[in-house]
């Protein structure tokens, strides 16, 4: 019988390979549809959005492998702030730059602070004991 955090760890690696693979095809997008249809300024914001969704994917495959390693640390809100964070500062980078929308750019750092929000949860979650104390396993 798979357990729950096998299922969550299964779920967020998905998620990560998703995140990541999807940069390499708006990665593509960005070098070849974009290139001579956007001001350099524009690509430039786009590619930071392709460059965040990257890292954050890449950075879900090792968060699933935390989960399965520490599965009494309860990192699944990590796995959730990590996603909507990455929707949300990537998402809104993008629909600025193919939409023109210049207020896309309002709900950017939204997005940057549920990412800074996982990692730190991810963090607290791994280096601090469920007694409150430092440490872990």
């Amino acid at each position: 019988m798979e357990t729950m955090g096998a299922d969550m760890e299964r779920r967020v690696f998905a998620v990560g390979t998703i995140l990541a693979g999807l940069g390499v095809v708006l990665g593509a997008f960005g070098a070849h549809a974009l290139k001579t249809r956007m001001s350099p300024e524009l690509l430039g914001t786009f590619e930071t959005g392709v460059r965040y969704q990257m890292y954050h994917g890449l950075g879900m495959l090792a968060l699933a492998w935390a989960i399965d390693r520490w599965p009494e640390r309860r990192l699944a809100p990590a796995a959730v702030l990590l996603i909507v964070g990455t929707l949300v500062f990537s998402g809104s980078l993008y629909l600025l730059v193919l939409t023109g929308a210049r207020w896309f750019g309002a709900i950017t750092p939204f997005g940057g602070v549920a990412l800074i929000a996982g990692w730190g949860y991810a963090a607290w979650k791994i280096l601090v004991n469920s007694d409150g104390t430092g440490g872990g396993q």
